[in-house]
């Protein structure tokens, strides 16, 4: 079908992106409209001595001020979210964030009063009235030195800052395997903080109906139905009274799915005032208060045979949680990524031990791969040590551990089955696209103009998709357009274009009369929202559904139109979508049919959670100026099995967006904090370095189409494996280059200052 599934159409959005039509929260402003601002922490960590904001309630324009005293019992905390047990069977430390600080400030960044005015300009000079004072104490920003028994203490709920002890897989089995392994191999990994850093920074526009007692929100989320329900808990009030709109949204990563203190603050604004109350972050407080991502530390090793296949792997991480739980912080670095170690290698057994650990940082919670990154980086770290020890090719050496095709399925002790996959097909493809036996060569030619040169392989999987639930609705107009509603929102993805083609694959439409709505908790019973690379996975079956309903219900439009029985008509969305009586040429389109019954809606709704896992294998080579320290990225290839591709383009966009970020951590990303204050040392970009365009070569791409089994289409998520094995690959290369001239042993990010030091001791 010329515009349906496997089609590189491009994207429908981005004409009015390109033309500056994108229309995004901070864009509209309501009749009345007042602004909101946060006076947050300038310390890491004090008591509050007092507060004085009297001179802030005297300010021009100003409508109201609050701090703890004016909220504490009318907002539920913010707390952990996620039904955590330790290993012991117990739950988490109880720790809670007030949406103001009560009686002490515990990271730099926390909000302390809030402040509605007229105009934002107002709202900012009253904020700088505020008086405070602090009575400072010691502050820990380092996740293993929090859990030492001389670090100050954050929580007296949470003694020795330990939030949990978690773990998963077999320990007796695993230690049984260490004793009679032939080699044991040991690697410490950093997988540092990072800066979510989206395009566009968080933004509320509420406005509350006091004759419906409803809430109206306009916000930049992953999720409508997510943001509904993480406000509903906080005000204490059904979901049903609050509405949430998410208009265009620009980059997520995962940090605006997580519940943050300003937008019931901003909802119980409007509900006092009476008015509109617009919050907008700049990116100085997107740096000290947006939900971070990464920050695990892990300790791992392998126990291997004498031939190097892998008999146990044994992880103990300590995952740093900032100074409160984040949403979902307490799920990242146990549930959603643990069971992953291993990748997709024929592991018999593993052990996985995670401490969640409280640092006067700003909280921690989902970034692009929620976790699985860092485990899989851990274990390509560890799977290259060992082949460094057996003194084996490092791609050989994967080769001989990773499971097979004829292994499938193949359950793992992590808890997944693994429905689909050739890993031998992937390696070598991507051995064979990056000229993997040609780079010594090209080491020599480097090393010729004064440059060390390193080559890095890494074989990844994901796992993505599932539950909890997914809703939506096609709207088959008479005029000729079809809308279409789903509760998962797009923040970049294209979901415009691809479920158009979704549709267009089901009902034989052209894609461009399919109309994506915005998103909006009204529209739809539930949503599941955008993360885990679930979209594609969940929406493709809804629409699916939908679509179907479409068919069945214009059948009577149908039957009408034609004047014939629905069982002498037959659809054909070969044709463009017609009802056609059977062995006849007399037609309808959808359309026509759709108008002799006055339009027609078709609903889908799937509640499970079928995962599947996407896999593929990674390979950067870099260069490194001996003079100045600088890594240079000249080549990356990917070799990717993300099942049935709906659209290439859209995925390759994606991956390649998802390496980039990768990349970014390894060779620059940091967020840094003074060890003796806790006062953030990357603030802005002059001191936090993102990758740019000319930081990354023109990748080397392709696609092996290997069906997933578990929905309908075959596909596999990939919004988020392009991070998951550009980490470890880009870390390889840059390791490799270092070991080449006898230089290592350093922290990442590979900076320039930190390479060229290592290259100078070597």
């Amino acid at each position: 079908m010329k515009f349906g599934v496997g089609q590189p159409l491009r994207r429908k959005e981005d004409d009015r992106f390109l033309r500056g039509a994108g229309r995004y929260v901070d864009d509209r402003t309501e009749a009345g409209q007042l602004f909101a601002q946060v006076l947050r922490s300038p310390v890491a960590h004090a008591r509050i001595v007092s507060l004085d904001v009297s001179a802030a309630h005297a300010a021009p324009g100003v409508r109201l001020v609050w701090t703890h005293a004016d909220t504490g019992d009318r907002l539920a905390p913010l707390k952990n979210e996620f039904p955590l047990q330790q290993a012991d069977g117990s739950d988490p430390a109880p720790v809670i964030m007030p949406h103001l600080a009560a009686e002490a400030v515990r990271f730099v960044g926390q909000p302390i009063a809030f402040v509605v005015a007229e105009s934002a300009a107002a709202a900012r000079d009253a904020c700088e009235l505020i008086e405070v004072e602090f009575d400072e104490r010691p502050v820990v920003v380092d996740s293993r030195r929090a859990l030492t028994p001389e670090a100050p203490q954050l929580h007296e709920q949470a003694p020795g800052n330990l939030a949990y002890l978690w773990s998963c897989g077999d320990a007796a089995r695993t230690d049984a395997a260490f004793a009679e392994a032939a080699r044991i191999v040991k690697v410490d990994v950093i997988n540092q903080r990072v800066v979510v850093s989206s395009m566009e920074p968080r933004a509320c526009n509420i406005d509350y109906d006091p004759e419906t007692q409803r809430w109206d929100v306009r916000a930049g989320t992953q999720g409508s139905h997510t943001m509904r329900g993480k406000l509903a808990r906080q005000l204490g009030v059904p979901p049903e009274r609050i509405r949430v709109r998410t208009p265009d949204v620009g980059g997520g990563f995962g940090m605006k799915l997580q519940a943050h203190p300003e937008d019931a603050l901003v909802a119980l604004a409007a509900k006092d005032l009476a008015a509109p109350v617009k919050w907008t972050s700049d990116r100085s407080e997107a740096f000290l208060s947006d939900a971070q991502g990464r920050d695990v530390k892990t300790v791992a090793e392998g126990a291997f045979d004498a031939d190097g296949r892998v008999t146990a792997m044994r992880f103990a991480s300590v995952s740093n949680l900032g100074a409160y739980y984040s949403s979902f912080g307490a799920a990242i670095h146990t549930v959603f990524s643990a069971p992953l170690v291993g990748g997709m290698y024929d592991l018999p057994t593993f052990f996985h031990e995670v401490r969640g650990a409280f640092t006067n940082t700003t909280p921690t919670d989902a970034y692009r791969g929620a976790g699985r990154p860092e485990c899989i980086h851990v274990t390509e770290q560890l799977m290259e040590a060992a082949a460094r020890e057996f003194g084996m090719d490092r791609a050989e050496f994967r080769r001989l551990n990773l499971l097979k095709r004829d292994q499938v399925p193949h359950s793992t002790m992590g808890g997944f089955t693994f429905d689909s996959l050739d890993t031998d097909r992937n390696l070598d493809d991507a051995l064979a696209a990056s000229d993997w036996a040609g780079f010594e060569a090209r080491a020599k030619d480097a090393e010729a103009r004064g440059k060390a040169a390193g080559i890095g392989l890494a074989y990844y999987f994901e796992r993505t998709g599932g539950g909890p639930v997914e809703n939506a609705f096609l709207r088959v107009h008479p005029e000729g357009r079809i809308e279409a509603a789903v509760g998962t929102q797009s923040n970049g993805q294209g979901h415009e274009t691809a479920w158009a083609q979704i549709v267009s694959e089901e009902l034989g439409v052209d894609p461009a009369v399919v109309e994506l709505l915005p998103g909006d908790s009204d529209m739809l019973p539930a949503g599941g929202g955008t993360g885990g690379s679930r979209s594609l996975i969940m929406a493709s079956r809804v629409f699916i559904l939908a679509a179907r309903d479409v068919v069945e219900k214009a059948m009577e439009g149908a039957a009408k139109a034609l004047e014939a029985a629905p069982a002498d008509i037959e659809y054909d969305a070969e044709t463009g979508g017609r009802f056609r009586i059977k062995g006849t040429d007399r037609s309808v389109t959808l359309f026509e049919a759709a108008g002799a019954i006055g339009g027609v809606t078709g609903d889908g709704r799937v509640d499970d959670r079928e995962s599947t896992f996407p896999n593929g294998c990674h390979v950067a080579e870099v260069e490194i100026d001996r003079e100045t320290g600088h890594v240079d990225l000249t080549n990356y290839t990917i070799v990717d099995d993300f099942g049935v591709v709906v659209n290439p383009l859209l995925v390759e966009g994606q991956v390649h967006g998802g390496v980039v970020q990768g990349a970014g951590q390894v060779l620059g990303e940091q967020a840094v904090w003074d060890p003796e204050t806790g006062q953030p040392l990357t603030g802005s970009y002059m001191d936090y370095h993102l990758p740019r365009a000319d930081d990354v070569p023109s990748f080397g791409f392709k696609l092996n189409e290997i069906p997933s089994t578990t929905n309908p289409l075959g596909v596999k998520g990939c919004g988020e494996a392009g991070c998951v094995g550009g980490i470890p690959s880009v870390a390889l290369a840059v390791q490799d280059a270092l070991h080449r001239v006898g230089a290592g042993g350093i922290e990442p990010p590979y900076t320039p200052s930190k390479v060229w030091k290592a290259l100078a001791q070597a």
